[in-house]
């Protein structure tokens, strides 16, 4: 094939695109100035079909307070809130998925309203560092989906979305319990506040992947708390360093930090019983 020949082809490859891709526009902005809601309807999951989920929901935004109480009320509203969804716009769609299983509570797509209600918030949950209202909200609708639907075929990774939502919570409770334990008794007693941190918060998750490493901070905080105290209160809280010293270590016998925990014992034991 000579050259000029084939950028030719190229060239009318292109304007057949670019036709194709107007004459779908042209047929979109045909569809929305139309009254046939039978027309639109068929429009708007076709777009779902293509992937087109901006033109998919836009036009069932419209159509579903329309259609409500009649034969395609349900199927649109989860449509509408499945659009949503597959263009990654999570908190649109946990809000139409929530409508739908409150309105249809054992609706056709109930299971999934539930289930993509909740997943739809964990993908969208923030970093570990800001605000943690979505991953409290997805675990509140994982929870609700396993609740409802134990042995759904989806419970396992609703149930592993869930473990991996608690786990961001408590490594956020470990960094505050951690920056209280970095400015000891700077403007009071900090140490205090880092061991409440750090034992709420394997109370609320005590099968947390982090619950050795806050367990090892409240040993850490208390120790620190006894060696920085006037000698009236050192005696006290070296027991109670004591205390804690043997908890970590009947939890975790082999545990990586077991020789720091050690070596925390000794000075604690010594102090307490002169040995």
């Amino acid at each position: 094939m000579r050259k000029n020949e084939f950028l030719m082809i190229k060239k009318l490859t292109i304007i057949l695109a670019m036709a194709c891709v107007l004459m779908g526009c042209g047929e979109y902005n045909k569809v929305m100035k139309s009254s046939d809601l039978e027309y639109k309807y068929a429009y708007a999951k076709k777009a779902f079909e293509n992937k087109r989920y901006a033109q998919a929901y836009t036009i069932l935004g419209e159509l579903v307070p329309i259609f409500r109480g009649t034969p395609k009320a349900e199927e649109s509203l989860y449509l509408l809130a499945l659009s949503y969804y597959e263009n990654k716009d999570y908190i649109s769609s946990g809000s139409y998925f929530k409508q739908y299983y409150q309105r249809y509570p054992r609706g056709q797509y109930a299971e999934l309203a539930r289930f993509y209600a909740g997943y739809g918030y964990y993908l969208d949950s923030p970093d570990v560092q800001l605000d943690q209202t979505e991953t409290i909200r997805a675990m509140e609708e994982l929870q609700a989906f396993l609740d409802y639907f134990p042995k759904s075929d989806k419970a396992s990774i609703a149930q592993s979305a869930v473990f991996e939502l608690q786990d961001k919570l408590v490594l956020k409770e470990l960094q505050n319990a951690t920056l209280y334990y970095n400015l000891g008794n700077y403007m009071g007693n900090n140490y205090e506040s880092a061991v409440i941190t750090a034992k709420n918060a394997i109370k609320d998750y005590p099968y947390s992947k982090y619950k050795e490493e806050l367990e090892m901070l409240v040993l850490r905080a208390r120790f620190k708390e006894a060696s920085e105290s006037v000698v009236e209160k050192k005696l006290d809280r070296f027991r109670t360093v004591i205390d804690e010293y043997y908890s970590f270590v009947n939890d975790y016998p082999e545990s990586s930090m077991r020789k720091e925990a050690d070596n925390i014992f000794k000075i604690a034991n010594k102090y307490v019983n002169g040995n």
